[in-house]
């Protein structure tokens, strides 16, 4: 399981922002604003989609790319 510092500031990173934002792992869709629906998901040695929509959503990418990235976490950033 990943740990408690990395879900935590990713689901404050993603609330800094209007836009959704959404991990897709496997066919599980997790809000990432939601830190109950990170602890279950996300782990470790996966690699996940992230949907963001909304205004500012280019802002919302780079700075969630940039979070997962700090913590080791690959992400694949879905451009649509």
């Amino acid at each position: 399981m990943s740990n408690n510092a990395a879900i935590v500031e990713i689901s404050q990173t993603a609330s800094q922002f209007t836009s959704s934002i959404v991990l897709q792992a496997e066919s599980k869709y997790i809000d990432v604003k939601s830190i109950l629906g990170l602890f279950t998901t996300l782990v470790g040695g996966h690699s996940y989609d992230l949907h963001v929509h909304g205004q500012d959503a280019e802002a919302a990418k780079k700075a969630m790319a940039d979070v997962f990235a700090k913590h080791n976490l690959a992400i694949n950033v879905i451009s649509e």
